[in-house]
C-alpha cells in the first residue's frame, strides 16, 4: 500500500515576540536535523522558539534555544530539550547570514517552526534590534489602522441600512 504524502504546511510554534522586539530585514527557510523522537514530539505540537538564536559556526548554522520537549513515549533514546540543531542551508545563504549578523546590532532569530510537505523547517529572520521608542512607534500605528478600520467599516454598515 502506497504511503500518504502530507501536503501543505502545518504550523507547530510560532515567535511572535520576536516580530515585536526586532525589524526583520530578510527571512530564510531552513531544514532541521532532528532525531527520532523530536519528530514524534513536534508533530504533537510541542515546541517554543521563545529563547531560540541562530549562530554560525564554522560554515554551518546552528539553532540553540529551542525547547522541544522529551517525547512522552521515548525511552533512553530520548533527546534533550535544549540541544543546539544543525540548520541545513546553502552555503552562500550561510555566507550572506554571516557577514551581515557581524554588523552592529544584527542578529538571527528563528520566527517559526512548521512542517511543510512532511519535513520540518524553520524560518529565520535576520533582524535588528528595536529601541523602546521604536516598539511604542509601531503599537501605535498598528492601533491607528485599526480604528482606521473600524471606522469604515462602521460607515460602510449605515450605508448598507
Amino acid at each position: 500500500m502506497a504511503k500518504e504524502k502530507n501536503t501543505g504546511r502545518k504550523l507547530i510554534a510560532q515567535n511572535k515576540k520576536a516580530r515585536h522586539d526586532y525589524t526583520i530585514i530578510d527571512t530564510y527557510e531552513c531544514g532541521l536535523v532532528l532525531t527520532g523522537t523530536e519528530v514524534k514530539s513536534l508533530r504533537q505540537g510541542r515546541a517554543s522558539l521563545v529563547d531560540g538564536f541562530v549562530q554560525i559556526d564554522g560554515n554551518e548554522a546552528w539553532l540553540h534555544n529551542v525547547h522541544v520537549p522529551e517525547y512522552a513515549q521515548g525511552t533512553w533514546t530520548n533527546h534533550s530539550a535544549r540541544r543546539k540543531r544543525k540548520l541545513l542551508m546553502h552555503r552562500y545563504e550561510i555566507d550572506k547570514l554571516e557577514s551581515k549578523s557581524q554588523e552592529t546590532g544584527h542578529t538571527i532569530v528563528p520566527l517559526s517552526l512548521y512542517f511543510k510537505d512532511g519535513r520540518a523547517k524553520v524560518e529565520i529572520a535576520l533582524a535588528k534590534g528595536k529601541k523602546e521608542y521604536d516598539k511604542r512607534q509601531t503599537l501605535r500605528e498598528k492601533q491607528d489602522r485599526r480604528e482606521a478600520e473600524r471606522v469604515i467599516s462602521a460607515v460602510k454598515r449605515r450605508e448598507r441600512a
